[in-house]
């Protein structure tokens, strides 16, 4: 999710971009990359120059896909606004707060990755939502804003009435994936309950005797959940109508390929992000239920919106994703 400086720098952003510059048709794209098993797609996209071929077959010859690492959501979110990058690949939550600071200028393509995201404890006392007490502790990415955080609030709704929708709110800290990890393995650090991600709910769930799954994020939302979506603004898709295509045509290839070749796939996504786990680990987290969700349409994305304007987070009311989501994506089953 952005932060309020991010949020703040939108409009100022779209206010000074050249107008004409944003438009131009362009041969070069570039595009974020994120580390981290959840955005394979975009690294089989990346090593096997998918865009580019779909971009030639779609009567576009010479463009060429220019690959940017980012190792957080804030600040691929900045470069788009600034005009650094063309197109980003993350979360929904910073979809629907971009969409909505930039009255529309900014939507989603496609998505590309919706895993479960997995509440996991090693308090033997915790064994649902209903038992957090006062002193519990959390831990999230980012408080408040986070996947994981928003899920929270969610799951409060659901269990306390829309109200109390920030009830878990206090018993979140902020912890990095890695570190959460560290700290649940320390039998004697006050965190004892971690709102994991992929690998690290898988590798909670093996190493520590006591961790056990409290809620899945499919189960809060009732669906799956779009973890990943490629986004851009509005000006880009207009002038490059035929690369966002030929990135709906690499994304449905990468994941035909992902569920084909999962040891390929797994094997460019090592290459690409540098990661030291064993092609053979990687393929067990991959075998864990919801691990092989790359379906291309919006998941659960809907009640992220509902949610986040009820709160006022976001203060335009979506009526259906298709809102936020640009027209190459409105003939799939998204929700």
């Amino acid at each position: 999710m952005i932060s309020r400086r991010h949020a703040l720098a939108l409009g100022a952003a779209f206010a000074i971009a050249p107008r004409g510059a944003m438009a131009q048709a362009k041969t070069e794209v570039s595009i974020s990359r994120q580390p981290g098993i959840l955005y394979m797609p975009t690294h089989v996209i990346e090593k096997q120059k998918l865009l580019e071929k779909h971009a030639e077959k779609l009567g576009v010859p010479g463009v060429t896909a220019k690959w940017m690492s980012f190792s957080n959501g804030g600040a691929q979110q900045d470069a788009l606004l600034s005009g650094g990058v063309d197109i980003i690949n993350t979360g929904t939550g910073p979809l629907l707060v971009l969409w909505d600071k930039t009255r529309g200028k900014v939507k989603g393509v496609v998505a590309s990755s919706a895993q479960p995201l997995l509440l996991i404890s090693r308090d033997p006392r915790i064994k649902s939502l209903k038992d957090f007490e006062p002193g519990d502790k959390i831990a999230v990415p980012t408080v408040r804003v986070s996947t994981q955080a928003i899920l929270l609030q969610l799951a409060a709704s659901q269990l306390y009435g829309p109200e109390n929708w920030n009830r878990f709110d206090p018993l979140t800290v902020q912890l990095g994936h890695p570190d959460a990890f560290i700290a649940m393995k320390n039998a004697s650090h006050e965190v004892k309950t971690h709102f994991a991600a992929p690998p690290f709910q898988t590798y909670e769930l093996k190493q520590i005797p006591e961790a056990h799954i409290v809620a899945n994020s499919a189960d809060i939302i009732g669906s799956p959940l779009s973890q990943g979506q490629f986004m851009t603004t509005t000006a880009f898709a207009e002038a490059n109508p035929k690369i966002i295509q030929a990135l709906r045509n690499a994304a449905e290839e990468a994941k035909a390929f992902i569920e084909t070749h999962t040891g390929e796939a797994v094997e460019i996504y090592r290459e690409v992000t540098g990661d030291k786990t064993s092609k053979e680990e990687l393929l067990e987290v991959l075998k864990q239920p919801g691990m092989m969700e790359w379906n291309i349409y919006p998941q659960g994305t809907m009640k992220f919106a509902q949610h986040l304007n009820r709160i006022g987070a976001v203060k335009t009311q979506a009526a259906s994703w298709k809102d936020y989501y640009l027209p190459v994506a409105h003939d799939l089953p998204g929700s």
